[in-house]
């Protein structure tokens, strides 16, 4: 038999994968159609009752004690009545599946499907939703002690590993990578004006951007994909939230006065379930840089975005990147409630 040529990655057969999933779990007969790749390959798992989302980690991303981890959170997320895309057992009753690939073993986890679709526009409701649930789930974070660990969420992981991470990639920008230096000791300098040992702490999502949650109308909220969760300030998913927004203005899709009055909403009715203080809101616009710069040294580690770390994709990220921060950090979040329904 030839010997197999090295292999840092592959992509498991959709067909092979839904015999595992028919043979492994309590669901009948499953169909299996590759999806999209990210930390982890997303397959479409179609039963014949109901359908599910299987996720096959990279063993270079997420090994074993962390993938526990996330099953851990979600399956008390899931107890604790917080609306999540949570963990399903096999036959046997585990949550993790070890698959032998080509690369070695890679671990599979199948989730509930997130009913519903993302939302572009939120409305009054929707944004009251959010908050409530987000709020919620930081109630279950900031008080869980996980057996297995997850990374933290600090000036460290955000700031200055990422921005050495980085700095290969600026080689034919170093204007930028300039700007990159001076805008951390800024947020540095910033955030030790604040009493940031006051502040709550607990597991962040740290992704809360539209396509990580899933509306059905006005009534149900499922949030998912925790791939990048870690232990922090629980004031950063707030800012997570807030980068979106801010997005919305830079592209033009809504005028800054809409994304203040929405995020005010959002921020009334996580306050309606869970305390934030004055001065966590106040640091959201300097957080913002440890949730870009967090992304581009992640990059660095994923062979799907090296391209998004080449010219000319590197100068239009940094471009507004710059735009959004600088922005933000002349006008933060309004918190006074001025939304329509």
């Amino acid at each position: 038999m030839p010997h197999l040529f090295a292999t840092s990655y592959s992509t498991l057969s959709a067909p092979a994968l839904a015999s595992f999933v028919t043979e492994t779990y309590a669901l009948g007969s499953a169909h299996c159609q590759f999806l999209a790749r990210g930390v982890g390959d997303t397959y479409l798992i179609t039963a014949p009752d109901e359908r599910f989302i299987l996720r096959v980690y990279r063993s270079s991303h997420r090994d074993l004690s962390q993938i526990e981890a996330e099953t851990e959170l979600l399956t008390a997320l899931k107890a604790a009545d917080v609306s999540v895309s949570y963990p399903v057992a096999d036959r046997s009753g585990k949550f993790i599946q070890a698959l032998p690939a080509a690369e070695g073993t890679r671990h599979a986890v199948l989730f509930t499907y997130a009913p519903g679709r993302s939302v572009a526009v939120f409305n009054k409701k929707q944004l009251q939703l959010l908050g409530h649930q987000m709020a919620k789930f930081h109630h279950v974070s900031s008080t869980i002690k996980l057996r297995n660990q997850r990374w933290n969420i600090n000036l460290e992981t955000t700031l200055f590993q990422p921005l050495e991470a980085v700095k290969g990639a600026f080689s034919e920008n170093q204007e930028e990578y300039a700007w990159l230096q001076e805008a951390t000791q800024k947020v540095q300098a910033h955030l030790a004006k604040l009493h940031t040992s006051s502040f709550s702490t607990g597991y962040c999502h740290f992704d809360f951007f539209p396509n990580n949650f899933h509306f059905e109308g006005d009534g149900k909220l499922t949030l998912f994909d925790f791939d990048f969760f870690g232990h922090g300030w629980l004031v950063n998913d707030l800012m997570t939230f807030w980068q979106h927004l801010c997005l919305d203005v830079h592209f033009g899709k809504m005028p800054q006065e809409t994304a203040d009055a929405a995020f005010a909403v959002l921020v009334e009715a996580y306050r309606e379930f869970r305390p934030v203080s004055e001065e966590e809101l106040a640091a959201i616009p300097y957080l913002g840089l440890g949730f870009w710069l967090f992304y581009l040294g992640f990059y660095t580690t994923h062979d799907q975005f090296y391209p998004l770390l080449q010219n000319p994709h590197l100068k239009m990220r940094m471009t507004f990147i710059r735009q959004i921060l600088e922005r933000s950090w002349g006008n933060g979040p309004k918190t006074e409630p001025s939304f329509g329904s």
